[in-house]
């Protein structure tokens, strides 16, 4: 899988951009605040119907214009796909793939897959839980669209739940009917979630090796409060009743998989408090490219592999390891300079030049 084309109307810095990307290595280069990002985020759009830096959409449209437009053309196996989005400053979006109208984010997620890794995402290993849920919850949305469903449906009753816990004069009865709601989503939800991160141990235990030259391993264990893969949804039912009156008590539920976690281990250390900053990179690193190999594993196809940025934050040996893994995998690079990786450059690559929304290859 790779991008062609990529096409952009008053997004951003860009007035109006006409991108030809080849299947490999695609660098944009330029000075800060240029508008090297803004590539990265427009293609990230495309998977995910939304901003990895905003969640409000009508920042993605520039000064004084009333809609951006996104368009990109997608090499595939199997067939060719084109995406467009219009943005418009009202907060609406319209997406179209193969000039077909799409009424829901869940038709898009997993058409064009895609993984980005920026500086940003040390929170993954540094911040709460929640950041961390979402990783896992943005990968496996791109692989299973009945995920994204329940998901979706286990967060609309999760809110529900919470509003009648905070009336006073609540309906008790309610809650029974919300708590086998969030039993039967949180049952497909966890299963999944146990499965990917085994995944995760599988590919990143060879990763982690190769970047560390067999100096670490890691580990990752998915903490929650269900403790047992065996009746599921009986066990989170179970749990909602056991913390009722505490929940009764908070006005919100307190307990149930929108809180688990996942911890990452290197050397049988926990990284988020023990672990150094090369160490809590590498880590991240290692979970980017175990991404990228789950993905292919299950689509049969490369995603496209976006670094915003990163590079430059990176010792030696992470570095290398980026850049002779990526042969085979259509790579979107920003940085300020090129003489660091130049030499891991073959003759197929493409260096664009960013000046102020102006790019030039």
């Amino acid at each position: 899988m790779y991008i062609k084309y990529l096409q952009l109307l008053d997004y951003r810095n860009y007035n109006s951009l006409n991108l030809e990307l080849v299947p490999s290595v695609n660098v944009f280069m330029g000075d800060n605040a240029q508008g090297k990002t803004n590539i990265l985020e427009s293609i990230y759009y495309c998977g995910f119907g939304k901003s990895h830096r905003t969640n409000k959409d009508k920042e993605l449209i520039r000064w004084n214009e009333e809609k951006s437009v996104i368009s990109v053309y997608i090499s595939k196996k199997r067939l060719d796909k084109r995406i467009d989005i219009n943005i418009l400053r009202d907060g609406k979006k319209a997406i179209r793939i193969n000039s077909i109208k799409i009424n829901k984010i869940s038709d898009l997620i997993g058409t064009f897959n895609v993984v980005m890794f920026s500086p940003e995402d040390l929170r993954i290993v540094k911040e709460s839980p929640g950041v961390r849920r979402r990783f896992l919850d943005m990968e496996l949305c791109q692989l299973d669209k009945k995920y994204y469903y329940s998901l979706v449906q286990y967060n609309k009753v999760l809110q529900e739940r919470n509003v009648v816990l905070k009336n006073r004069n609540l309906d008790k009865s309610m809650l029974d009917i919300y708590d086998i709601q969030l039993a039967s989503f949180g049952k497909y939800i966890f299963n999944k979630r146990i499965h990917y991160v085994k995944q995760l141990n599988h590919y990143g235990s060879v990763i982690h090796k190769d970047i560390t030259s067999n100096k670490e391993e890691i580990a990752f264990k998915y903490i929650s409060s269900i403790k047992s893969t065996e009746n599921v949804e009986d066990e989170i039912l179970h749990i909602l009743k056991a913390n009722r009156e505490k929940d009764m008590d908070r006005g919100t539920t307190s307990t149930g998989i929108h809180r688990d976690d996942l911890a990452i281990y290197i050397n049988k250390i926990e990284v988020k408090s023990y672990g150094s900053q090369g160490q809590q990179r590498t880590a991240v690193l290692t979970m980017k490219f175990s991404s990228l190999s789950i993905l292919k594993n299950l689509t049969g196809e490369n995603p496209v592999l976006l670094l915003d940025d990163v590079l430059s934050e990176l010792d030696f040996n992470r570095k290398k390891y980026i850049l002779k893994s990526i042969k085979d995998i259509q790579t979107i690079i920003t940085c300020t300079g090129v003489d660091d990786i130049q030499e891991y450059l073959d003759e197929d690559a493409k260096i664009f030049n960013v000046v102020d929304g102006n790019i030039i290859s």
